[in-house]
């Protein structure tokens, strides 16, 4: 897969009518990519990246929590708007033209002009159909302010999945835990997102949740219009655009950009309510009529995505069987899809944990005594199938764990910066683990037949990319 060093645009009326222009500051996310389609999602900003020399925010005492804690809150200081903030980039008016292709074919297919929505932010997502399985597609953006002329340009290129019946090599990465403060290079981002397309060139990419902290300091995002801000903000970044308009990607949210920590449904954090944050999620990255799917890549490998919020009781509720993580709804789906499923290996890639373990004071998943209940249960039903796996996010160090009682085996990820590391200790290795590092990366998978035989391989990577721990199974 080619790797861009920048994002490419195309400057017409710019230099003399700057207020005529609209860019792709947030550059395109490919996303929901199967056999036969794929979401573009894209923004319209009045400038092409953000505010380099803006204000910083100023932090006040907001109150206490529904534990009695401290909260802090942000605001601009005296007389600045969103827009004189640093790391500001601006929604714009206008529309998007998409151009899309096979890899080597000239015959290409053109949407209309399509408008930005400014009630979502100023963004589009558009759903491609009739695509050819197991195929290299180029897409090109281009921008305008209503009715003008093109003023922005951004090319970008995703691959759709195996049909089932093919016996294809895949490779993708997941990812989580990304907060911009944390970032390891300031000027552009999380260094390990050209370390994957450099040295893993994945087909696809999961971001298995956390990918913004509206509950972290510069700023607190207590509203919708920071909480905005945030996400406009990372995605700004240039390692994050290059990488995300190059590589399809599937998104898993969690609890902290979803409202708070540890959040659950009715909760509030400042004046973001619960539905607000399931609607800027959904606003923001692309997404089909469910934030839980299943997609089959190929004969060999089936993946798995759960939705980790929006159905779950409350932590503080006493465990049993009316407690639940996932939902009724969707456990019977997942019960029903994994159990149909031919492909050679099953992975569940889940948001947070469901063998860890934990530290002993969390009480936000499936590995807690809190949840015991259902995470027993789902931990038993997968068990009872064959080369299963699962990856998890949220945890902020990488580890490889066997469950002692069932043998379920699980990776977790590890933050996306080694700074963002920690809430672990080497001291508090178990038997269950064959790996621990606390340290930041990501994790590779990939699917191949060696003289005949399926197996997949899960490698845990540090931020640059070096192979830190590899496991390989070969198929029952």
């Amino acid at each position: 897969m080619k790797f861009f060093a920048t994002t490419i645009y195309i400057l017409t009326t710019v230099l003399t009518h700057p207020l005529s222009a609209a860019y792709f500051g947030n550059g395109m996310k490919i996303g929901e990519v199967n056999q036969g389609s794929a979401i573009i999602w894209t923004r319209l900003t009045q400038t092409p990246q953000f505010n380099m020399q803006g204000h910083m925010f100023i932090e006040f005492e907001a109150g206490k929590d529904e534990r009695g804690r401290d909260q802090k809150g942000s605001r601009y200081p005296e007389g600045a708007k969103l827009e004189d903030m640093a790391f500001s980039l601006m929604g714009a008016h206008g529309d998007v033209r998409i151009t899309y292709w096979p890899d080597g074919d000239l015959n290409k297919v053109e949407t209309q002009w399509l408008a930005v929505d400014p009630e979502k932010d100023f963004t589009l997502q558009r759903e491609l159909k009739n695509l050819k399985p197991n195929t290299s597609y180029q897409v090109a953006i281009s921008g305008r302010r209503p009715g003008g002329q093109i003023t922005s340009l951004v090319r970008g290129q995703f691959k759709t999945a195996p049909d089932s019946e093919d016996a294809a090599e895949v490779a993708f990465t997941v990812v989580t835990c990304h907060d911009f403060n944390r970032r390891d290079e300031l000027a552009n981002g999380h260094r390990i997102y050209p370390s994957m397309a450099l040295l893993v060139k994945p087909d696809f990419l999961v971001h298995a949740g956390d990918i913004e902290y509206y509950d972290k300091p510069n700023p607190w995002a207590r509203n919708v219009e920071l909480a905005r801000y945030k996400w406009n903000r990372i995605f700004a970044l240039p390692y994050q655009r290059d990488f995300y308009r190059q590589t399809a990607a599937y998104f898993i949210k969690d609890d902290h950009e979803t409202l708070k920590n540890d959040s659950w449904p009715g909760q509030t954090y400042g004046d973001l309510t619960w539905e607000q944050g399931l609607a800027l999620y959904r606003e923001q990255v692309p997404m089909g009529e469910k934030t839980y799917r299943t997609v089959r890549w190929g004969k060999d490998l089936q993946i798995w995505m759960v939705e980790g919020r929006d159905f779950r009781s409350p932590n503080t509720m006493p465990d049993g069987p009316d407690k639940t993580i996932w939902g009724e709804e969707q456990k019977a789906w997942f019960f029903k899809t994994f159990s149909e499923s031919d492909a050679t290996f099953k992975v569940l890639i889940s948001p947070t944990p469901i063998v860890g373990p934990d530290r002993e004071s969390k009480t936000d998943n499936h590995s807690n005594k809190v949840f015991a209940w259902e995470g027993n249960q789902i931990r038993e039903f997968l068990s009872s199938h064959k080369n299963v796996f699962v990856a998890c996010g949220d945890r902020h160090w990488q580890y490889a764990t066997v469950d002692p009682k069932t043998g379920v085996r699980e990776f977790s990820v590890g933050p996306g910066s080694d700074i963002h590391a920690g809430g672990f200790k080497e001291s508090l290795k178990t038997e269950a683990h064959k790996y621990l590092r606390i340290k930041g990366g990501f994790l590779s998978v990939s699917v191949e037949r060696a003289k005949g035989t399926p197996q997949i391989n899960f490698t845990h990577h540090d931020v640059h990319g070096t192979i830190q721990h590899r496991e390989t199974f070969l198929s029952e």
